[in-house]
């Protein structure tokens, strides 16, 4: 069973850049499809990015294309949200996901069934 953990969260201001990542124990990292998604106080959890199990297709949502850019490391197994060019309306708590479907990049979070337990990213403007 994999397990995930989040780091690289934290206050930045708006303009700069965070990566954060995902790190997964256990056996079956690199089989599984990942995202990315966020929640903001209130809102409901959204999707982010997500990038297939072998790392070649990617998908992002519209409010993030051009600047966050999702990958991974199966070696490590790791997957990381590079996000630049930061907005005030990024703050949320971003959590990672994971698929058992090794060729998805659905946005559905019902797809996903583990997840880690987030980590805080704040972007003051």
């Amino acid at each position: 069973q994999v397990q995930l953990v989040e780091s690289g969260g934290g206050l930045v201001q708006a303009g700069n850049s965070l990566r954060l990542s995902c790190a997964a124990s256990g056996r079956g990292f690199s089989s599984n499809s990942m995202a990315w998604f966020r929640q903001a106080p209130g809102k409901d959890r959204e999707f982010v990015a997500a990038i297939t199990s072998s790392g070649g297709r990617t998908s992002s949502a519209a409010s993030v294309k051009g600047r966050f850019t999702i990958s991974r490391v199966n070696a490590k197994n790791t997957v990381y949200l590079q996000m630049n060019n930061l907005k005030a309306e990024d703050t949320a708590v971003y959590y990672c996901a994971a698929n058992p479907n090794r060729d998805s990049t659905t946005t559905h979070p019902a797809y996903y069934n583990l997840w880690g337990q987030g980590t805080q990213v704040t972007v003051s403007s």
